[in-house]
């Protein structure tokens, strides 16, 4: 299921071969997330043709719409949407516990009501287990408790007992044919929970690893701290995500600490606020220093748009609101971040990760002094 091919020398980076019922995928990878059954502005032809090996899509929601009778008349997830590789599909369980004012828990899941039409739903880990079968996802996860940032000693633990009990039930539940399970490690900030938690869901023998409650409002140290306090408590041959993370140079550094598997809303989201993830850091295309910027996005960049159009054309087209502008970001930064996973799997098969990563973080810094380069640039 999954293979170790290389440790890098100068870090915990990890170099894998994943194998699922709809392919294999190389890791370490960046999973772009379809959370409704599509990636934000692309089809699943412009995904393949960028390298994108495994999606992500959300469980929660795809069970709202258009629910599980159509996907399932529709012969499951993947006929469903058109795409013929790999999905992981997350529980529910970050959706449903971000509806803190909303939410009642019990000991077996959680009553709240619907973000649409707040309709009565309940949600636990055998409704999260069922409806990912129905799915049939290459990948499940199990239905977890996800502690904000701020939540107190007490309520830490709590989440972690409720993890455990809950990733136990998932773990008795049915899956789909050739379908795997992660299990998601919870304690917050607390080494001694992190540590508990990992070798209890070690012990229920998942097939992966997740390490869930980051990316939730916390400094980025803190996050790095959370990941490092997991990874080692962790089997080394089986694969280990990050769930929600991150920027491109988070991901590179997440590597160095030893994750395999990576999804993130940014590239879409960005895009959307007319961003673009560079080399050099993240760029506003909508900014004044672009409007008469016959230049590609970025340079030597093989994506389409860099490939076909101007930072003065795209910035005409967000101006607009023409959906090419839109587009041609989300493409441009899905490219970007698929690319920067393979430069990284290139860079540990070739014992050069610790320059990479020199160098990458050396060249990537705030978007702020990208523009003021780049006008200065233009006064001289």
């Amino acid at each position: 299921m999954f293979e170790l091919l290389q440790t890098d020398p100068s870090s915990k980076a990890r170099l894998g071969r994943l194998t699922t019922a709809h392919g294999v995928v190389e890791t370490p990878v960046f999973m772009p997330v379809g959370t409704q059954g599509s990636v934000k502005a692309l089809d699943p032809r412009e995904l393949v043709e960028m390298g994108t090996r495994i999606i992500l899509g959300n469980s929660y929601h795809l069970n709202l719409r258009p629910g599980l009778d159509i996907i399932r008349a529709a012969g499951g997830l993947h006929r469903f949407i058109n795409w013929s590789g790999p999905i992981l599909t997350d529980s529910g369980g970050f959706q449903v516990f971000s509806l803190a004012t909303i939410r009642k828990v019990h000991a077996h899941g959680v009553e709240f009501r619907s973000h649409l039409d707040g309709s009565p739903l309940f949600l636990g880990p055998q409704e999260a287990m069922a409806i990912q079968k129905t799915l049939g996802s290459d990948i499940a996860m199990v239905f977890d408790d996800c502690p904000g940032h701020t939540s107190t000693p007490r309520e830490l633990r709590a989440a972690v007992e409720r993890t455990l009990r809950w990733a136990g039930e998932c773990r008795a539940q049915p899956l789909a044919p050739g379908q795997l399970l992660f299990g998601i490690v919870q304690g917050g900030t607390s080494a001694p929970l992190r540590q508990e938690c990992a070798q209890a869901l070690a012990a229920l023998q998942f097939d992966g690893y997740a390490i869930g409650g980051v990316s939730v409002g916390e400094p980025e140290p803190e996050m790095m701290r959370a990941v490092e306090m997991t990874e080692s408590f962790l089997p080394p041959g089986r694969p280990r995500y990050a769930m929600g993370l991150g920027t491109p140079a988070q991901l590179v550094e997440l590597v160095a600490r030893g994750v395999d598997m990576f999804d993130c809303v940014l590239p879409t989201r960005v895009a959307r606020n007319g961003t673009a993830f560079t080399r050099k850091g993240s760029l506003s295309i909508k900014a004044g220093a672009c409007k008469a910027d016959f230049g590609p996005i970025e340079e030597d960049c093989e994506c389409f748009a860099c490939r076909r159009f101007t930072r003065a054309y795209l910035r005409h087209l967000l101006n607009v609101g023409e959906i090419l502008g839109l587009r041609m970001l989300s493409l441009h930064n899905t490219w970007f971040f698929l690319k920067v996973m393979a430069e990284v799997r290139t860079a540990i098969a070739a014992g050069t990760f610790a320059d990479y990563r020199r160098e990458f973080a050396a060249s990537y810094v705030p978007t702020r002094k990208v523009l003021l380069a780049r006008a200065a640039a233009a006064e001289r």
